[in-house]
């Protein structure tokens, strides 16, 4: 059984949600970033990092009692980049891989994880889940890729790595539209809401 940790970027200024902090909305009773942690911990990767910037004490608190490590990213204005270098340089030395959440996406299934973590061969994989036809969120990245994410720059994540190592991609599907529900803006939050954000 590979050793996978989960990283969960909760770094950003949710600067389309302004003034309102995005991560902290409550749904389904319990704040968004709350949701997705929980439902990562419930999978069955071995640890969960949170990657924290923006109002870092408030992400923390809305974490309290989660049994994860929290990573904070003092240049989280500086894009997402950043988040994913504090996140990777925080994983355990002994593990195969990372999978790698967004921490606006709350509606993301357990079942999912556990698909891209069955995939997994080893530490030049790169697995990532496909709901017809569309690629999605979250993405298990091998070992083998860190020092190249590590060198990522700007407000992009790993997504460019995946067309330079398309030999090595591994197509999940999944059944689930919950791989491209991201929460960018009010618009997002509200649908999320009168849906009742059930899973």
């Amino acid at each position: 059984m590979s050793e996978i940790a989960g990283i969960v970027f909760a770094a950003g200024r949710s600067t389309r949600m302004a003034p309102r902090n995005k991560l902290l909305a409550p749904i389904g009773g319990m704040p968004m970033i709350r949701r997705i942690t929980a439902a990562i911990l419930e999978s069955g990767v071995s640890s969960v990092i949170v990657v924290t910037g923006y109002e870092a004490d408030r992400i923390v608190d809305a974490l309290n009692g989660l049994d994860v490590t929290i990573v904070t990213n003092p240049s989280y204005a500086d894009g997402l980049s950043t988040s994913l270098k504090a996140g990777l340089e925080a994983v355990s030395p002994t593990a195969d891989g990372a999978l790698i959440c967004l921490g606006d996406m709350p509606e993301i299934e357990i079942q999912v994880i556990d698909a891209l973590l069955a995939a997994f061969t080893g530490r030049d994989a790169i697995c990532v889940p496909v709901h017809r036809g569309r690629r999605g969120n979250p993405v298990l990245w091998g070992r083998n890729y860190f020092a190249e994410m590590i060198a990522l720059t700007g407000d992009a994540g790993a997504k460019p790595l995946m067309a330079r190592h398309a030999n090595r991609l591994i197509e999940v599907e999944v059944e689930a539209d919950s791989i491209f529900e991201d929460v960018d803006s009010p618009a997002d939050l509200a649908r999320l809401k009168q849906r009742g954000a059930n899973r």
